[in-house]
């Protein structure tokens, strides 16, 4: 049997990443963003729940910088790669 791929403009269970973002306090809040959405989305909610501005924090990834056009599939593949 040969694989099927997705038909165009059909969503996929792939579509969709659940990520964790930890507070320096060891709180956690999990999002389910869409793995092409720039994490700019992900990093304004998690500032409007625990009530600072984008200013007061650093987001990181593996101990990087993370940029607000940066997408969770740039961090896949970068940890595929590793």
């Amino acid at each position: 049997m040969s694989e099927e791929k997705p038909k165009e403009g059909v969503k996929t269970e792939n579509d969709h990443i659940n990520l964790k973002v930890a507070g320096q306090d060891g709180s956690v809040v999990q999002f389910k963003i869409k793995r092409h959405t720039p994490l700019s989305k992900l990093m304004k909610a998690y500032c409007e729940r625990q009530g600072l501005s984008m200013r007061q924090i650093r987001f990181r990834f593996d101990g990087q910088p993370i940029n607000e056009t940066d997408t969770p599939a740039q961090f896949l593949a970068l940890t595929i790669l590793l």
